[in-house]
């Protein structure tokens, strides 16, 4: 089921979001309706938050970069209750991102080039892997939404004071999308 995305200035976004454990209820349910919203937004990566729900579940599929990014073909995850390590020894690269969740900004975002992460896949398998390059971009931004961050928080002040009056718009619900949006409970869309 395509879900709507929950838009910046909705409280589910900066909501602390629980660990995840093999009997949490519908979970498969859940990372399936992920999936199919993330594809039908024509985006790489979705964080549970983004749906709406405050749990540590993220789902990525960077395949679509693979003819820029060739070590990205078939990459698909899902990110169970991840932790992350960066790399501080890693240079820092800097990269033009954007969001389901705030849609219409794309910004530059700095972050660090190597990652190491640990994480149960949908089966509740452990991994441990170091991950660089630009799934690493892609892994660090989704998992910031599991931490109350948006790529947003990570920019200028000064672009951010640029931005403000867009973001002003997001939380009155006035934007316009492709998709299916959850705005801010007293600021319903009309």
């Amino acid at each position: 089921m395509i879900l709507p995305i929950y838009v910046y200035g909705h409280p589910v976004l900066r909501s602390a979001n629980a660990d995840v454990t093999p009997d949490y209820p519908g979970l498969q349910e859940l990372i399936e309706n992920m999936k199919e919203t993330m594809y039908y937004t024509q985006g790489i990566g979705i964080a549970a938050p983004q749906v709406g729900v405050n749990a540590r579940i993220v789902y990525i599929d960077v395949d679509p970069l693979a003819e820029d990014f060739p070590e990205l073909k078939d990459c698909r995850m899902v990110l169970i209750n991840p932790e992350i390590t960066v790399d501080e020894s890693a240079p820092e690269v800097t990269r033009e991102e954007g969001c389901l969740s705030v849609p219409g900004i794309h910004e530059n975002v700095q972050r660090h080039e190597k990652i190491h992460i640990h994480w149960l896949d949908e089966n509740f398998r452990e991994h441990d892997e170091d991950i660089e390059g630009y799934l690493s971009r892609v892994i660090q931004h989704e998992c910031d939404h599991l931490d109350k961050t948006l790529f947003i928080d990570r920019i200028s002040p000064i672009r951010k004071q640029l931005i403000r009056g867009k973001l002003n718009n997001m939380v009155k619900g006035k934007v316009s999308c492709n998709y299916r949006c959850k705005f801010a409970p007293h600021n319903r869309k009309r």
